[in-house]
C-alpha cells in the first residue's frame, strides 16, 4: 500500500508544473486520471515523464455530454487539478462553484502564474516572468553581466509544482477532519517569493546586497561558494562555509598562505578566487574528486543530467529509475512504511477512456453513444 492509495484525481491536461504535481502524487499511488483533448499530442511523445502513473482518458469539454461526464467524474474524485488560466473551468461549466456543489469534500487545485485575482491574472506569461518580478531572476548570475534564467526550476517547478503539491496534501489533510473541501489558490510568483525567504531575512540583517549580483557569498562572488574548471575542461563545485570546511579545504589543497585567512573578507573573494581557479586547472574532474568526494570539504562533480544518472552515489541510492527504456528520476520522498512507486510508464491518449467510465457505472451504450457524438474520441 502506497501513502495515496485510495485517492482519486482528476488532471486536467496542461503542461509544466500541473503534471509535475500530478506525477508526484500518483507515484505516492493515487489514482489519477488525466483528462486530455482529442486532438492533444500523445502523452507518450508530449509527456514521457509527467504521464508515468496516470490514466489517460479523451474527453471533449466544449461539449455538454463531455461536461456532463467530467461532473460524474468529479463525483467520486478527492481532487481536481485545474492548470487553465482564471476563467477557464467556470466558461466551461467546470468552476468550483460546479464542482464543489456536488461534490463537497473535493480540493479543487488551481495551478497559475500570476494567481486567480491580480492585475496580471489574465495575463500570458512563463516562468522567467514569474521570477523576475520576485527577485529571484535578478539575483542569478555574474557581476557586471545579465541576469541568467535557473533554467523553469524556480518559477514552474519549485515555485509552481512542489507549491501545488504541499497545498493538495494539507488540504486533503483538512478535508479529511472537517468533512470539506476548499479551493487551492497555488500561483508561481507566490512561490517563488516564498523560496525567495532567506534573502529577505540576510537582506535586513545587512547580510546580503540585493542591488548588487554575484557580490554575495551564495551567488558566486565568494571564493569558497562557486564552481571551478578542471584540466579535462569539466567542472567541480565548492561549498565549504563553516570554518571546519574552510579549513580542511585548505588542508587538502595546500593553501598555507595567509591571505587564504581571509574568508569573509569580501575584497578578498576576487584575488581568492582566481587564485582557486589556477588551481583547480591543474588536475581533472576525476583527479579532484578523488581527493575530495565525500569529504567535509562539500564538494561535488558538476554533472550533466545525462551523466547524473551513471554517477555512483545515485546508483547506489538508486536516485533514478528506468521506466519504458527512459532513464528518469525515481520517486520521492521515500516513506518507510507506505513507499512510492511507479505504478505504470505513461499511457497513450485516451488509452484508459472506456475502463475509467465503466467504473463510473457507465454502461456499454452510454459509452457508444458519447464515442457516437465525438465526446470521447475513437
Amino acid at each position: 500500500m502506497s501513502t495515496l492509495s485510495g485517492f482519486k484525481i482528476i488532471e486536467l491536461a496542461g503542461i509544466g508544473p500541473a503534471p509535475m504535481a500530478g506525477m508526484i502524487l500518483a507515484d505516492m499511488g493515487a489514482e489519477v486520471i488525466r483528462v486530455e483533448r482529442a486532438n492533444a499530442p500523445d502523452p507518450k511523445i508530449a509527456e514521457r515523464v509527467s504521464g508515468r502513473g496516470k490514466k489517460s482518458i479523451v474527453l471533449d469539454l466544449k461539449k455538454s455530454e463531455g461536461v456532463s461526464t467530467l461532473l460524474r467524474l468529479i463525483d467520486e474524485a478527492d481532487v481536481l487539478i485545474d492548470p487553465f488560466r482564471p476563467g477557464v473551468c467556470e466558461k466551461l461549466g467546470i468552476g468550483p462553484g460546479d464542482c464543489l456543489s456536488r461534490n463537497p469534500k473535493l480540493v479543487f487545485a488551481r495551478m497559475t502564474g500570476w494567481g486567480q485575482k491580480g492585475p496580471l491574472a489574465r495575463a500570458a506569461g512563463h516562468d522567467i516572468n514569474y521570477i523576475a518580478i520576485t527577485g529571484a531572476l535578478y539575483g542569478v548570475g555574474r557581476a557586471g553581466q545579465k541576469p541568467v534564467p535557473p533554467l523553469n526550476l524556480v518559477g514552474d517547478m519549485g515555485g509552481g509544482g512542489m507549491l501545488l503539491v504541499s497545498g493538495i496534501l494539507a488540504a486533503l489533510l483538512e478535508a479529511s477532519r472537517s468533512g470539506e473541501g476548499q479551493v487551492i489558490d497555488a500561483a508561481m510568483v507566490d512561490g517563488a517569493a516564498q523560496l525567495m525567504w532567506m534573502f529577505h531575512g540576510l537582506e535586513s540583517i545587512g547580510g546580503w546586497d540585493a542591488t548588487a549580483r554575484g557580490s554575495n557569498m551564495l551567488d558566486g562572488a565568494a571564493h569558497f561558494y562557486d564552481v571551478y574548471e578542471c584540466a579535462d575542461g569539466k567542472y567541480i563545485c565548492i561549498g565549504a562555509i563553516e570554518p571546519q570546511f574552510y579549513a580542511l579545504l585548505r588542508e587538502l589543497l595546500g593553501l598555507e598562505d595567509t591571505v587564504f585567512d581571509r574568508q569573509h573578507e569580501r575584497e578578498a573573494w576576487s584575488d581568492l578566487s582566481e587564485r582557486l581557479s589556477a588551481i583547480f586547472l591543474q588536475k581533472s574532474q576525476e583527479e579532484w574528486c578523488a581527493l575530495m568526494e565525500g569529504t567535509d570539504v562539500c564538494f561535488a562533480p558538476v554533472l550533466t543530467f545525462k551523466e547524473a544518472p551513471n554517477y555512483p552515489p545515485n546508483v547506489e541510492r538508486e536516485t533514478y529509475i528506468e521506466v519504458d527504456g527512459l532513464v528518469q528520476p525515481a520517486p520521492a520522498p521515500r516513506f518507510s512504511r507506505t513507499p512510492s512507486n511507479v505504478k505504470h510508464g505513461v499511457r497513450g491518449l485516451g488509452e484508459d477512456t472506456e475502463s475509467v467510465l465503466t467504473n463510473i457505472g457507465m454502461n456499454a451504450d452510454e459509452i457508444k453513444s458519447l464515442r457516437s457524438k465525438g465526446v470521447i474520441g475513437e
